[in-house]
């Protein structure tokens, strides 16, 4: 068996749409990738590491107020299914956000979406 040169090429890290996916995971890799080069000129890529920070914001904030408010007598009682909800539909945001940012495309959170590509300056 004759040697063969190596055809592939040389890994020159993540692919835009694996990054993209990636920043969603938590906001670590988001921060990161909004740190690191090339991935901090990419527009694309700030955007999603933009938008996977301000929902993580959001989810904490709505976290604490429906905590806080659960404190309160009896309120707690008729805020949890609300609870529930709420994080349910943060967790289905999430996932589609993942889910487009893997495939290459790009899913735009009301509110949130707009903040991050003002950021990202897409």
């Amino acid at each position: 068996m004759a040697d063969e040169p190596n055809t592939t090429p040389a890994n020159s890290g993540l692919s835009d749409d694996a990054a993209c996916g990636l920043a969603y995971l938590t906001f670590i890799p988001a921060v990161i990738f909004l740190v690191v080069a090339p991935y901090n000129t990419n527009p694309k890529v700030k955007f999603h590491a933009w938008q996977s920070i301000f929902l993580t914001i959001a989810w904490i904030a709505a976290w604490i107020i429906l905590t806080v408010l659960a404190l309160v007598p009896f309120v707690g009682w008729i805020l949890l299914p609300i609870h529930l909800l709420l994080f349910l539909g943060i967790f289905i945001l999430w996932l589609i956000c993942i889910i487009k940012a893997f495939q290459g495309g790009k899913f735009v959170v009301p509110i949130i979406g707009p903040l991050a590509e003002k950021q990202a300056g897409a």
